[in-house]
């Protein structure tokens, strides 16, 4: 895998079928463990989205660690990510009673 990696032609759809298989495994042990297994849309803006004021900060970078927001919402973007992908799945079981 290291090799086809280096290829540049190979390399994304590696990493594409890699974190498939991820997703394949994680919807599998959710559905033999009778756990609902809710999948966001790709295009979710969990990192970007501010969790208090709910305004999406556009210009945030990948090298941004840290999301900070007008109103005053200073957090790391990945807990930021967790706590916005946590809304979206309660905002789905609801829709869904």
């Amino acid at each position: 895998v290291k090799g086809m990696m280096k290829n540049k032609h190979l390399a994304e759809s590696v990493q594409q079928q890699c974190f498939h298989e991820f997703r394949r495994q994680i919807e599998y042990k959710s559905n033999w463990n009778n756990i609902r297994f809710i999948l966001a849309d790709r295009w979710f803006p969990s990192s970007k989205l501010c969790s208090c004021c709910g305004k999406v900060k556009k210009d945030l970078k990948l090298s941004d660690r840290t999301f900070e927001c007008e109103c005053g919402n200073i957090v790391d973007r990945d807990y930021q990510a967790s706590i916005n992908l946590k809304k979206y799945g309660e905002n789905v079981l609801e829709s869904a009673s």
